[in-house]
């Protein structure tokens, strides 16, 4: 069996005091970075991932779901590999645990929106109101642009138009559950984040096109619009890379762990060591599953297109599956936009030396590179 360890990076280590941790515990791996403020900078001191799998007696890559006390274990034996000092932290909350979603509001004081929200959000948490921890914040008005259903009440000086108030909600057993394991393992927690806003930080850049971000995990792929850094819509597909991994290994007649360990090898590119008929298999393999994500991000361009009569200008591709060597090639064969690979590393200084393996790890660890990004801004 491969290492249950894989990315450890030792960059300097040593001195904690200004140090934070940005955790992202997903389905198949947990993640850490650990960053510093260095004279107005970001700089990167450690970074880790542990396959979850071994700790429920499974290959690695398979996605599994820990109990507190499992998962307790795996982040203490991460952060003993990755040689992690910083003691202040934040922790991701996945996407499948927690609802994001855009309420056309009417626009009413701030007092007011707190009576009405709790009342509004039952039309879409399936679970009692008293179950979950709620936040919300309204989104920014357009100040540089007003159609002709946002104008001005010349009486009242209000606008006819409502508010649109992005909602979130987590249910109160997993932010338990995730406080339970930072108590366990030492760390003092700050802030827990839903991980779409986490990837957003560290993957897109400031602009004002939208750009539809998609995060390739285990077992879902998370798709999520971004427009001036404020998530539009989202979407989530069953299908993730554990997929890949299962049909490679029923087309090729392989276990679960020679087909993991060959998609994240080879992937897409072609294997001298294969012949011409295995390399055309084991793309195919991968395809199968491929395009039909593919097929989801081009239909959540098109609803968005139809909806808000406007164009997404770029894919940006993050999480555990976009590493797939190859990937962003035949994805720009599929795609009818811009894509690119999320490089959060690039946000934060490092080693020159590290430039390649960063670059090539990064799309899996933008969650835990934006969650030590805030962390380290609250700190600041």
């Amino acid at each position: 069996m491969a290492s249950v360890f894989s990315a450890i990076g030792k960059i300097f280590g040593g001195n904690s005091g200004g140090s934070v941790l940005g955790v992202d515990i997903g389905t198949s791996s947990a993640k850490i970075v650990q960053i510093r403020s260095d004279k107005e900078k970001s700089v990167l001191e450690t970074y880790g991932e542990i396959a979850l799998g071994p700790y429920k007696q499974e290959d690695i890559g398979r996605a599994v779901k820990l109990s507190p006390e499992e998962m307790t274990q795996a982040l203490l034996d991460l952060i003993k590999e990755a040689n992690v000092t910083a003691g202040a932290a934040g922790i991701s909350i996945p996407f499948a645990a927690s609802l994001v979603t855009i309420l056309d509001m009417p626009h009413v004081t701030d007092e007011q929106l707190k009576r009405i929200i709790p009342i509004e959000a039952r039309k879409y948490v399936p679970v009692p109101m008293s179950e979950v921890m709620l936040d919300w914040f309204v989104l920014p008005r357009r100040d540089d642009h007003q159609d002709a259903f946002d104008r001005v009440n010349e009486e009242s000086g209000l606008r006819k138009k409502g508010d649109e108030v992005l909602l979130a909600a987590i249910h109160n057993e997993t932010l338990n559950n995730y406080q339970k394991v930072a108590k366990a393992v030492n760390l003092n927690v700050n802030f827990f984040e839903i991980e779409i806003f986490s990837a957003t930080r560290s993957s897109i850049a400031h602009g004002i096109e939208p750009v539809l971000l998609v995060d390739m995990g285990a077992t879902t792929t998370k798709m999520y619009i971004v427009e001036r850094g404020v998530v539009r819509t989202s979407h989530l597909v069953s299908i993730g890379s554990q997929a890949m991994t299962e049909r490679l290994a029923r087309v090729m007649s392989w276990s679960f762990e020679k087909a993991e360990r060959a998609k994240r090898e080879w992937g897409l590119e072609v294997n001298n060591a294969y012949s011409r008929e295995e390399n055309e298999m084991n793309e195919q393999a991968l395809l199968s599953t491929l395009t039909r994500i593919f097929s989801e991000m081009n239909r959540v361009l098109l609803n968005y297109g139809k909806r808000y009569n406007k164009n997404v200008s770029k894919v940006m591709l993050t999480g555990g599956g976009a590493s797939l060597p190859g990937l962003a090639a035949v994805a720009k064969e599929y795609m009818k936009v811009e894509v690119e690979m999320a490089r959060p590393f690039d946000k934060v200084e490092a080693p020159a030396f590290l430039d390649d393996v960063l670059a090539s790890i990064g799309p899996g660890f933008a969650v835990a590179v934006g969650v030590a990004l805030r962390s380290l801004r609250q700190l600041s």
